[in-house]
């Protein structure tokens, strides 16, 4: 078995999907994207082609080694997504040409269903969710069968320092999602690197008598050095990882004493690396949640690491999985099989990654021409720069 072609295809700002063929006609799909960067991160998966035609697909850590350490320069958001969707497609050739899921292949399943989660955002344009918990929201989807929910509460950017008001706000709106969905629906924020290590300590413990889950990207990435005095500051799980791109990203946070790591299996180099984050969480009493504001291809990429790890948490989506016909769903042939069933999906059973994919809705969506715009920017009213 040779790797005959690797097509991209480019269907938005946050969705490209990338196909391996091969010369026995098992062919693997993959989610290579990085938000905002569709376009870029499709060139770096076809100049990494050139080195997998005439390849052994199987070889997928032989191939892993070279597409990650080979170009001299390697890592961060372009590159990792690029490896992590070639990654995730050669898993799904050779669990399709084993006739086996990939979970399978890792060691077999640790359990029977992945519980899921959603976010109770309200949404301000197509793909741009406003940062704020909406109960309305948080209360369709319990409804629906979710027992966890994140949510952002606030829309706007959060000071250094910010004011007494600020934070009375923001935990009243905390407060107001608690009462949405009772003390028996686990609730978790997403901060987006907002704070500041000061604001953090001075909200955190504010927090503490909503007893959330856990609280995502605190701090901004590149000040994850800094994450274990939150740790400290606070009883509420931290979380991270959507932004760290392998095990030596993810070291540092794990032993400052983070509850849960955030891989994102588009980003930080595909199953392959992920697996071996999960792993190293392990070691540190830490379990994993994946980060996966993605399409169906990832979610289960994400999928059969949840079901072959053992400190699995629970699987982020955003797709509406009670509604075959939705955009994200339209590339599949079988859409049931991540239909949620009280708040989990059911283990994948089908080879390779357990999805099938349409190749022509595939094609039919692709993108020629301008891409939509991507994340918002903000600023302060000094016209500052603010994260988003």
């Amino acid at each position: 078995m040779r790797i005959a072609a690797v097509e991209t295809f480019v269907l938005s700002n946050r969705q490209a999907l990338l196909k391996i063929t091969t010369s026995s006609g098992v062919d693997g799909w993959g989610e290579a994207v990085a938000e905002n960067w569709a376009r870029p991160t499709a060139a770096a998966v076809e100049r990494m082609a050139e080195y997998l035609i005439g390849r052994d697909p199987r070889e997928i850590t032989r191939l892993w080694q070279v597409l990650t350490r080979g170009g001299f320069y390697r890592g961060g958001p372009i590159m990792g997504s690029a490896v992590s969707g070639i990654d995730q497609a050669l898993w799904d050739i050779k669990g399709k040409a084993l006739g086996a899921p990939i979970h399978e292949l890792l060691g077999g399943p640790t359990r029977d269903v992945a519980r899921m989660y959603a976010h109770a955002n309200t949404y301000a344009g197509p793909g741009i969710p406003r940062r704020s918990g909406s109960p309305e929201r948080a209360r369709e989807l319990v409804a629906a069968g979710y027992t966890m929910l994140k949510f952002a509460p606030d829309e706007g950017p959060v000071g250094f320092i910010d004011t007494p008001a600020w934070a009375e706000r923001f935990v009243g709106q905390v407060e107001e999602m608690r009462n949405a969905v009772g003390p028996d629906i686990d609730l978790a924020i997403d901060f987006h690197g907002r704070l500041s290590v000061p604001q953090s300590r001075r909200i955190l413990p504010l927090l503490e008598p909503f007893a959330l889950a856990f609280v995502e990207e605190p701090l901004r990435p590149e000040h994850s050095a800094m994450i274990g005095e939150l740790v400290h500051a606070s009883s509420i799980p931290i979380a991270t990882g959507e932004r760290l791109y392998d095990r030596t990203g993810f070291r540092g946070v794990l032993e400052a004493g983070i509850a849960l790591v955030q891989p994102d299996l588009s980003h930080a180099g595909g199953i392959t690396e992920s697996f071996r984050i999960a792993t190293q969480a392990e070691v540190y009493d830490a379990q994993v949640a994946p980060h996966c504001p993605l399409g169906p291809v990832t979610l289960a990429a994400c999928l059969q690491i949840d079901f072959a790890v053992p400190n699995f948490f629970a699987q982020e989506q955003v797709i509406d999985v009670h509604d075959p016909s939705s955009a994200w769903l339209r590339i599949l042939r079988n859409p049931e099989v991540l239909q949620l069933v009280d708040g989990h999906i059911p283990r994948l059973t089908g080879p390779g990654l357990g999805i099938d994919i349409d190749e022509d809705v595939v094609r039919g969506m692709v993108v020629d021409g301008p891409l939509e715009p991507g994340s918002p920017v903000w600023s302060y009213s000094d016209g500052s720069f603010a994260e988003w």
